[in-house]
């Protein structure tokens, strides 16, 4: 965890530097991403806000997230994420952000989305990606690994820029 720390770290820094803030929309993780992102020391200079929206209600009245791409695709689906990271982006006026959505455990799964099956989301300068992660462990394993692979994507996202 201390090689995330130095990586958000420097994250912070690269944002600062360019004068740029992120946000999180989070499901499955309930806030934990920006707990992470909270635990830095000088987090306020680059960190807005963050939307947990466990529920597909939240997802859609708040994130704007299609009331038809959560009925056809569901709420642990690329264009799940891809819409809740757009739409972080837009209610908190922020540069990037990142979102998630899975199935953590130790119920819930079902043989198309296993426990363990993430989506994590990146809007980064407008530009819309996506990932699914399957992750193993018990719930608090597949939230942390689900974290950190968040965090590092979008460090990596934003220094491509």
């Amino acid at each position: 965890m201390n090689s995330l720390h130095n990586e958000i770290q420097a994250l912070g820094k690269l944002l600062c530097a360019r004068n740029e803030h992120i946000a999180t929309a989070e499901s499955c993780t309930g806030g934990l991403i920006s707990s992470t992102l909270t635990d830095c020391p000088g987090s306020s200079d680059w960190f807005l806000g963050a939307l947990v929206a466990y529920s597909n209600e939240i997802k859609n009245a708040l994130l704007k997230v299609p009331t038809e791409t959560l009925q056809q695709h569901g709420a642990v689906s690329e264009q799940t994420v891809r819409a809740m990271a757009a739409g972080a982006c837009s209610l908190l006026g922020v540069d990037h952000a990142v979102a998630v959505s899975g199935v953590a455990g130790p119920g819930g799964g079902s043989p198309q989305k296993p426990v363990g099956t993430v989506w994590i989301g990146w809007s980064v300068a407008g530009e819309l990606s996506a990932h699914c992660f399957h992750f193993s462990g018990s719930r608090s394993e597949v939230k942390q690994q689900t974290v950190e692979q968040a965090l590092r994507g979008l460090s990596s996202r934003l220094a491509a820029l």
